[in-house]
């Protein structure tokens, strides 16, 4: 095992003194929150700054293993492996510390992990620009810099301990609660949330519960809300398929509903629902919804009798024609 950290410290200082040849360094200043959920075990990484693309440098996450928020004056390198020690058996502080000790900018960084066990480590450099800190708690680190007052991360952890709900909820109460405490003295212009199943399934597309981006807009965090609403709904989206496969209609309808009702304005949702009810022989419950469709974008009925072919919708022709009818 040594071997293999010694192997991964010699791999940072290559790419540390790549770094250290680079004109300018990254300048992403940020607050970020990585976290644990002790019940399900699920691991994230949430951040907001006034930096474009912020989710691209600063989170990162594996399922089985930990997550990462490398941020300030950032090395990416920090990411990937942190995750790969954490992967070899090393805990959140032996993996940070490992890292630290072979970079030479280490006081420009700041840094937090959590890994598979709940074990939280972080850094503030000393030369981060102030306001700048971190509050390690239990399966959790909220870091900051640049921030306008030094009751950014103290807020954040507050918020964190004191949320309800999932994972996501608890880190998107942290990021709310940091811009309510004056959040970054620059403002605000993009955010991220990205969190990872407790085990792998060696399919890392099914271990992503949520990887969302909000790369340039005037209120990040709301269009990040956004986001989350909008892929919870598609999520039962989702499992309204799985039913149909298993031949649950009544579940599959539930779940249909339930992603209308979250999003309400979405035709897809809609659509797919009111093909559904036809799949199910509810051909009358079917018609107002096609009706709201077909009003709002024709296109929608061009794409209906090509469905047929495919399997998707069960309809013959006479349904058929008295589905479109409603676009007239």
């Amino acid at each position: 095992m040594r071997t293999i950290f010694l192997f991964f410290l010699a791999g940072y200082a290559a790419l540390s003194a790549q770094a250290q040849q680079q004109p300018h360094m990254r300048p992403v200043h940020t607050f970020s929150i990585v976290a644990r959920d002790s019940v399900t075990g699920e691991m994230g990484v949430a951040v907001q700054s006034n930096w474009f693309s912020v989710g691209s440098l600063v989170t990162w996450a594996e399922a089985g293993v930990g997550a990462v928020a490398t941020q300030s004056f950032v090395d990416p390198a920090y990411g990937p492996l942190g995750l790969d020690l954490m992967r070899a058996g090393k805990s959140a502080q032996q993996a940070l510390e490992g890292l630290l000790s072979s970079d030479p900018g280490r006081d420009v960084r700041q840094v937090a992990m959590v890994d598979v066990h709940g074990n939280v480590a972080a850094h503030t450099g000393s030369k981060c620009i102030q306001a700048a800190g971190h509050h390690a708690g239990r399966n959790y680190s909220a870091q900051a810099n640049l921030m306008l007052n030094e009751a950014v991360w103290p807020a954040m952890a507050k918020a964190f301990e004191a949320a309800q709900g999932d994972l996501a909820d608890h880190l998107l109460a942290a990021l709310d609660a940091a811009q309510a405490a004056g959040g970054d003295i620059r403002g605000k212009q993009s955010a991220a949330i990205l969190i990872v199943r407790s085990t792998s399934s060696g399919r890392p597309w099914l271990d992503r519960v949520m990887d969302l981006r909000v790369e340039d807009h005037s209120e990040p965090l709301a269009e990040l809300r956004r986001l989350v609403v909008l892929q919870r709904a598609y999520q039962h989206m989702n499992n309204g398929d799985l039913a149909v496969e298993k031949n649950d209609v009544d579940g599959a309808l539930r779940e249909y509903s339930t992603a209308e009702a979250m999003v309400p304005g979405n035709l897809e949702m809609k659509f797919w629902h009111a093909v559904a009810l036809v799949n199910a022989g509810r051909v009358d419950t079917s018609l107002p919804l096609f009706r709201e469709v077909f009003a709002k974008d024709r296109h929608w009925a061009l794409l209906l009798p090509r469905l047929p072919a495919s399997g998707t919708l069960t309809a013959n022709e006479k349904t058929l024609s008295r589905i479109l009818s409603e676009a007239k």
